[in-house]
């Protein structure tokens, strides 16, 4: 996965946003609802990584099948992984991967109240 490649899968992802609370060589991805980063990634760095939000059972699992997959660098051990993207975990991993962190840290929307 490119730089590009990751930010680009990140910002298609609803009402995502990418911001630079860190300054401006890490980019962080947050739902624009409620201001919630669901990934952040220092697009520049070789090798590219991303953390992302991560349940903690499957955060256990994915430490245990890739080499790549960390606890959170800097970040809540438990919640967070960080993934060096060279390609040992496949590209599709990680997309789903994002979608689920995305997932967790989005703004649920209100049901409907019946009339």
């Amino acid at each position: 996965m490119t730089p590009d490649a990751l930010r680009e899968f990140c910002l298609a992802l609803p009402q995502a946003i990418e911001t630079f609370p860190f300054g401006e060589e890490t980019s962080v991805f947050k739902t624009s609802g409620n201001g919630k980063i669901f990934a952040l990634s220092p697009l520049a760095s070789e090798p590219l990584a991303v953390s992302l939000k991560c349940d903690p059972e499957e955060s256990i699992a994915l430490r245990a099948e890739f080499p790549q997959v960390t606890p959170g660098y800097h970040l809540n051990k438990k919640h967070w992984v960080t993934i060096v993207l060279d390609g040992g975990v496949p590209d599709e991993l990680v997309e789903q991967l994002l979608s689920s962190s995305h997932a967790l840290v989005r703004p649920r929307v209100p049901r409907g109240r019946a009339s």
